[in-house]
């Protein structure tokens, strides 16, 4: 028997939504994209920056990310990929050191021998952990410091931890490090030779253009300013979608990618167990400078920075990686710092922002001049990035499937064992789709279980997405 096509809400643009109504779409279901911004791309859009159109924070593929190369190949896009080895730097005491290789690992002279004897047994260790859950249960900053030592854990790993996530590292797990070392090796442990750092010649500008022009030409209506108010199931069976300037549609089945305290906002006939699970998640936000120079900084495409007074967690020099013709000549840099929604930061105005910013570059870099160098500055706020990987936090992610039969809620924040990028986001995406899929019933009831029940679905979303290889 052919099951009925539904017809499907995907609450917001992101990559997250898009890979979802690509997938959809390809299914053969009907599809509507309603994104509240005038654009699509939500955390992975684009910019100008004086003359120049590209992303609005700093973006990387590695050769080992399968779930968004994929995509790029169905978008005729993966053939054009650029691939670099880039060097990475560290600023220790005031100096620049080069980190890029085993040789200038050993000669790294911040770490003594069996400091750095200790950090590459901590990375050994991390690679070959299969369970990860058990991490969950140690604070970062322990977990580290018990198998690299003081002296390492502050040299390198604190600064490393500060660079991602701010002061909240001290709430956050050792499955966090976990995540991010496993995809440092995802390359090794499939056979490649090494790690190659990969971009699109015209950024996400030219991915989202494309994948806007595919989707539509699958017949997926897109709608921007479309931002909701709420969602409601009706009588007969249907989601109502609210927007805000008051207009309204049915849908078959709506899938939200919003935040999760969003989710639940707009989401009111959820059960009280499942929006206080939502308004649960705890998320790091960025503050983000981007600064178009006549001259490059240095030779690396990231430098981490251990010097407190430095006011942001890193320096990503684009052009270490991207061909600087791709900017006229000129170098593209950003200048992240991770912070809770409650950081004074972001109350600072973009001048403030820019002054401090610039200061500290001209102490970090001797030759930078910004009366000189400086073309173009902009500053990018967004309060809620990715969520904290708190102690426990895979019994606390939100479920897919939801009590309101017919809605689903895909959110970032269900990524519970993995760092949040593009590849992520789209392989969250791709997980998901069997539980967004289920058959629904008539219009009240899943097959196989009547009604869902949170719990349920919150053991089926654990099943799908927590338990990985």
């Amino acid at each position: 028997m052919t099951l009925a096509k539904d017809h499907y809400a995907i609450v917001g643009g992101g990559m997250l939504g898009l890979a979802l109504a690509w997938r959809l779409s390809g299914m053969g279901h009907r599809v509507t994209v309603l994104e509240a911004a005038d654009h699509l791309g939500g955390l992975a859009d684009a910019w100008k920056l004086g003359d120049i159109t590209w992303d609005r924070h700093y973006h990387v593929t590695l050769l080992s990310d399968s779930y968004i190369r994929a995509i790029l190949k169905e978008l005729d896009l993966d053939d054009q990929m650029q691939w670099v080895q880039t060097r990475t730097g560290f600023y220790v005491d005031g100096r620049h050191y080069s980190m890029s290789s085993s040789l200038e690992f050993l000669q790294f002279p911040p770490l003594g021998l069996i400091d750095k004897f200790r950090l590459g047994w901590t990375i050994f260790k991390a690679s070959r952990i299969k369970d990860w859950k058990s991490l969950e249960q140690i604070p970062v900053a322990d977990w580290l410091r018990r198998l690299s030592g003081r002296r390492t854990f502050e040299k390198i790993w604190l600064p490393l931890l500060k660079a991602k996530l701010g002061e909240a590292y001290k709430e956050t797990s050792a499955a966090f490090i976990w995540a991010t070392i496993a995809r440092m090796y995802a390359a090794r442990r499939t056979g490649l030779k090494k790690e190659m750092f990969g971009y699109l010649p015209g950024g996400y500008a030219r991915l989202l253009a494309r994948f806007e022009e595919r989707l539509i030409e699958r017949g997926v209506t897109i709608c921007t300013n479309a931002a909701v108010r709420h969602v409601t199931r009706q009588d007969d069976g249907k989601l109502q979608v609210m927007l805000h300037d008051g207009s309204h549609d049915s849908f078959d089945r709506v899938v939200i990618t919003a935040p999760a305290n969003i989710a639940a906002r707009i989401a009111p006939q959820l059960e009280p167990e499942e929006t206080s699970r939502l308004n649960g998640v705890k998320y790091l936000g960025i503050v983000c400078a981007s600064l178009l120079t006549s001259q490059p900084l240095g030779p690396y495409y990231v430098t981490n920075i251990t010097d407190d007074w430095v006011p942001y967690t890193g320096v990503i020099e684009m052009t270490a990686l991207v061909d600087p013709q791709e900017f006229g000549g000129r170098s593209l840099i950003y200048l992240p710092k991770y912070a809770a929604a409650d950081d004074p930061v972001f109350s600072k105005s973009d001048e403030e922002i820019k002054q401090t910013c610039l200061a500290a570059l001209a102490r970090m870099y001797s030759h930078f001049r910004p009366e000189d160098s400086v073309l173009a500055f902009r500053v990018s706020r967004v309060k809620q990035v990715f969520a904290l990987s708190t102690l426990g936090y895979s019994t606390r992610v939100p479920p897919v499937i939801t009590s309101v039969p017919g809605l689903s809620i895909v959110t970032s924040a269900q990524i519970v064992n993995g760092t949040l990028n593009v590849n992520e986001t789209v392989r969250l995406a791709e997980e998901s789709l069997p539980l967004v899929t289920t058959p629904l019933v008539g219009r009240g009831s899943l097959v196989g279980r009547g009604s869902p029940d949170p719990a349920l679905s919150h053991h089926e979303t654990h099943r799908q997405l927590v338990t990985r290889p």
